[in-house]
C-alpha cells in the first residue's frame, strides 16, 4: 500500500484541480468584512481581531530563533528554506491580518492572504523535502511561492471586474491537510512528529470553523468571536509545526542525525529517479 502513495499524489492533484473547475468560482461571501466583534479594545479599532494576530508573530519568532542554529543539522536542512519560508510568513501574517482587521476591506485583504499562502507554500515545500530524495527544499519553495502569490493575484484580479475566484488560493490552504500526512506516512516520519502535524492539522480545522460560526461564537460566549478565535487557535496549530520540528533536531540522540541521513539514502536506493508527489 506504501508504494501506491508517491504515485497517488499527481493523479490527486488532478483530481482536485478538475473538480474545482467543474464546480466553477468560488466567491467570497458578500458580507466578508462584517465581523462580529467591532469594538475597540485599549483604543485599537476591531481590537480582538486586530491584537489576536499577536500569536503568529510570537510562533514566527519562536521559531526562527529556535531552529536557526539547526538549520544546517541534517535532520532539518533539506527542508530548512520552505520551513524558514513559513515562519518568516507567519510574522507577516501576524502584520498583514492587522493591517487588514484595522479597517477590513478587499484592498487590505491582499496583504492577509498572501502571507497565509506563502505559509501554505513554505510548509509543503518542507515537508517535501523530509519525505523526499530529490534534494532540499529550495526548488519547491521558490516555485510554490510563486504560486502562493498568484493565487492571491487571481483573487484579487478577477475580482476587479466580478466578484474574484478563491479557488487557487483555497488549493494553497487545502494542499498542507492533504498532502503532508500522505507524504509522512509514506516515508515512515517518526510517531511523535506525525502526531503533532496531526494534531495541527485538526487544531487547523477547528481554526476554520470556528471563522465560518463567527457570530455565533460571539453570541454563545459574549466575549470572544469566531474570527479571533479562529487566530488564536491557527497560531496554536502553528505552534504544534514548531514543537515537531523543535523536537526532532534537539534529542539526546547522538545516532539521530546519521539514522536520518541513512534513511535518506535508503529510500533513495529503492527509487531509480525522481518522483513526482
Amino acid at each position: 500500500m506504501k508504494s501506491l502513495l508517491p504515485r497517488a499524489t499527481f493523479p490527486l492533484v488532478v483530481a482536485i484541480v478538475l473538480a474545482l473547475f467543474a464546480y466553477g468560482p468560488i466567491h467570497q461571501p458578500e458580507h466578508y468584512h462584517a465581523f462580529a466583534s467591532q469594538g475597540a479594545w485599549l483604543g485599537i479599532a476591531n481590537g480582538q481581531n486586530v491584537l489576536s494576530n499577536a500569536g503568529f508573530a510570537g510562533v514566527g519568532m519562536w521559531g526562527l530563533i529556535a531552529l536557526w542554529p539547526h538549520r544546517r543539522d541534517p535532520r532539518l536542512m533539506q527542508g530548512w528554506s520552505g520551513y524558514q519560508l513559513f515562519l518568516i510568513s507567519l510574522i507577516l501574517t501576524s502584520l498583514g491580518s492587522s493591517f487588514y482587521h484595522l479597517a477590513p476591506d478587499n484592498a487590505r485583504l491582499v496583504w492577509d492572504r498572501l502571507p497565509i499562502a506563502l505559509a501554505s507554500a513554505g510548509l509543503l515545500a518542507a515537508v517535501h523535502a523530509d519525505t523526499s530524495v530529490e534534494g532540499e527544499s529550495t526548488g519547491w519553495t521558490f516555485s510554490l511561492g510563486l504560486c502562493a502569490i498568484g493565487s492571491v493575484a487571481w483573487w484579487w484580479s478577477s475580482g476587479l471586474h466580478g466578484e474574484g475566484d478563491l479557488r487557487p488560493y483555497l488549493v494553497m490552504q487545502v494542499s498542507p491537510l492533504v498532502f503532508i500526512p500522505l507524504w509522512q506516512h509514506n516515508f515512515g516520519t517518526e510517531r511523535i512528529e506525525r502526531i503533532l502535524f496531526g494534531c495541527a492539522i485538526l487544531v487547523y480545522a477547528l481554526a476554520k470553523l470556528a471563522e465560518v460560526e463567527d457570530q455565533a461564537i460571539l453570541a454563545s460566549t459574549g466575549w470572544i468571536s469566531g474570527h479571533t478565535l479562529k487566530h488564536l487557535l491557527a497560531s496554536g496549530a502553528a505552534a504544534l509545526v514548531v514543537m515537531a520540528l523543535i523536537d526532532r533536531v534537539s534529542g539526546q540522540d547522538r545516532e539521530k542525525p546519521m539514522r536520518f541521513a541513512q534513511g535518506m539514502r535508503a529510500k533513495g536506493a529503492g527509487q531509480t529517479g525522481p518522483t513526482m508527489r
